[in-house]
């Protein structure tokens, strides 16, 4: 895991509340994921990023691509946007660090109003990126393995807790 330390500690640099480095076994795969995006997203259909879109791969096709990757780090924030833009800016410097397949999963917020979700076409593609379990990673007991907070919210006033991950190499 050439370089883990350097960006799990560039995630922390950037705003990340925790970042983890993590082997490809380290993640799990579940394609039961879509029953939660097609019975509880009120975005499904909708998402320019999320597998009910057309052409999508369906998140069981997506383990084989992502067990090509060795490692990678996964990055926590209290902040969808934070979560998002730190995950991009590890994958734009792996990238730069010749990781030339580098790859962020974040649930997108690269604009503040999603113009997908509005019935227009993905006005930032460059920067848009499918959610960590959108691609059939169950985020619970992923995180739970590293000791990460993630639980369902009772309140609309707990603290959420926004993963995404940055797969490379």
């Amino acid at each position: 895991m050439t370089n883990a330390a350097y960006y799990r500690d560039r995630a922390l640099e950037l705003g990340a509340t925790d970042a983890v480095a993590f082997a490809i076994d380290d993640i799990v795969f579940d394609p039961r994921t879509i029953l939660k995006c097609m019975f509880g997203c009120k975005d499904w259909g909708l998402g320019p990023t999320c597998p009910s879109r057309p052409g999508s791969l369906m998140p069981w096709e997506y383990e084989p691509v992502l067990r090509r990757y060795e490692w990678g780090v996964i990055i926590h924030a209290h902040d969808k946007r934070v979560a998002h833009d730190v995950s991009f800016e590890i994958e734009r410097e792996a990238y730069l660090d010749g990781h030339h397949l580098a790859f962020s999963l974040s649930d997108c917020a690269a604009c503040a109003e999603c113009a997908g979700l509005a019935g227009s076409g993905c006005v930032n593609p460059r920067k848009a990126r499918p959610a960590f379990h959108s691609v059939g990673i169950d985020v619970f007991s992923t995180v739970h393995a590293f000791g990460l907070p993630l639980a369902p919210l009772r309140d609309e006033g707990d603290q959420q807790n926004w993963y995404s991950a940055v797969f490379i190499k």
